[in-house]
């Protein structure tokens, strides 16, 4: 099963060069025990565009979706075969990352 391990910040500093050589630690690993699927570091909130095209025309908006303290940094997406050693992970994630993170499978 695939699951999505979002990374959770409230600061607008991005990873310092230990928590990078960390990541790329965890990355590797992911990788060797089979388990890496994809991830990808996010632009601020300040970078979103929301587009909303349930109406009968397109309507474009700078910013987040929602306002909040916290925003989405970045992710992974992991293949794991089951949600314990995907929590698992995702704390050596959050460790690695130095952030909070969210896990959630795909349905």
């Amino acid at each position: 099963m695939q699951y999505l391990v979002s990374v959770i910040h409230d600061k607008a500093d991005l990873a310092t060069p230990d928590e990078m050589a960390a990541i790329d630690v965890f990355n590797d690993r992911l990788v060797a025990e089979g388990y890496w699927v994809f991830a990808g570091g996010l632009g601020g909130p300040d970078t979103a565009t929301v587009i909303d095209n349930r109406g009968g025309e397109a309507l474009f908006t700078d910013g987040p979706f929602l306002e909040s303290k916290e925003y989405l940094v970045g992710f992974w997406v992991i293949e794991a075969p089951d949600l314990d050693v995907a929590l698992k992970l995702a704390a050596e994630g959050s460790k690695a990352c130095n952030r909070k993170v969210e896990v959630r499978p795909f349905l």
